[in-house]
C-alpha cells in the first residue's frame, strides 16, 4: 500500500504562448475518475470555440487508474504527453486539461509534444503541490480550560492539527503516523495530567506538506 503520494493543492490556469497558439492548462484535485470526467466536461463547456480541449488524468494513490485524450490532435502528441508529466511527477488524484487555441502556425509532432506536456509542467510549477500520507485519524477532546495551551503543545511538538471544533469541550482532529500513535498517547497523558480524550478511527489519506514555488 502506498504510503505517501502527491496531489495538486488546489484548482487553478496557467496560460502559455508558443508561436500564437495559446495553451491554458487547467488542474484541479480528482478523487474520482467521475470528478476528473466532470471537469473535462466542464472545462470543454467552457471553451466551445477552442480548437482542442485535451486531458489526461490520474486517479489513486498507485497511480493505475489513468486516462488521457489527443481531442483531435495528431496520435499521442498531446493526451500522452501530458499523462507522462503526472506520473512521472508522482502527482495522484489530479486532472490536467490543456486547452488550445490554434494560433496558425504548425508546430509538428515534436513541438505539440513539448507544447501539450510543457503546459500542465508550468501549471503544476505554479499551482503547487500537496503531499497526502496515509495516517491514523486522531481525535483528541480536552476542556476549554486547557485547549489554548494544549493546541500551543501540540504544534510545538510537531502535531499538526488538521481541525479544531468548539462545543461544550474542545476537540482537535489530527493525523499520526501508525507506529507513532502509543507514544503520542503517552505524550498527551503527560502534558494534560491525563483528562484529554484520545480516540482513534482508521486510517486515511492526509494533507500534511502544500509545496509552491
Amino acid at each position: 500500500m502506498v504510503d505517501r503520494y502527491l496531489t495538486v493543492a488546489r484548482a487553478g490556469v496557467h496560460e502559455s504562448e508558443i508561436k500564437r497558439s495559446r495553451f491554458l492548462c487547467a488542474l484541479a484535485p480528482a478523487g474520482s475518475e467521475e470528478a476528473a470526467q466532470e471537469f473535462v466536461r466542464r472545462v470543454r463547456k467552457e471553451h466551445q470555440s477552442a480548437s482542442h480541449n485535451c486531458f489526461a488524468y490520474v486517479i489513486g494513490p498507485d497511480g493505475r487508474l489513468h486516462r488521457a485524450s489527443d481531442d483531435g490532435e495528431p496520435g499521442g502528441t498531446a493526451g500522452t504527453p501530458m499523462l507522462q508529466v503526472l506520473l512521472g511527477r508522482e502527482v495522484r488524484d489530479t486532472v490536467a486539461v490543456v486547452t488550445r487555441y490554434y494560433g496558425g502556425i504548425q508546430l509538428g509532432a515534436g513541438g505539440l509534444a513539448r507544447a501539450y506536456g510543457g503546459a500542465v509542467s508550468a501549471a503544476l510549477d505554479e499551482i503547487g503541490t500537496i503531499e497526502r500520507r496515509r495516517l491514523a485519524l486522531v481525535t483528541v477532546t480536552a476542556d476549554h480550560q486547557r485547549a489554548g495551551r494544549l493546541e500551543n503543545d501540540l504544534r510545538a511538538a510537531g502535531h499538526p492539527v488538521r481541525d479544531v471544533s468548539y462545543g461544550a469541550e474542545v476537540t482537535f482532529h489530527l493525523g499520526i503516523p501508525e507506529p507513532e500513535v502509543p507514544a503520542f498517547r503517552s505524550w498527551l497523558a503527560d502534558s494534560t495530567s491525563g483528562t484529554a480524550l484520545l480516540t482513534t478511527d482508521g486510517t486515511d489519506y492526509v494533507d500534511v506538506h502544500p509545496s509552491t514555488p
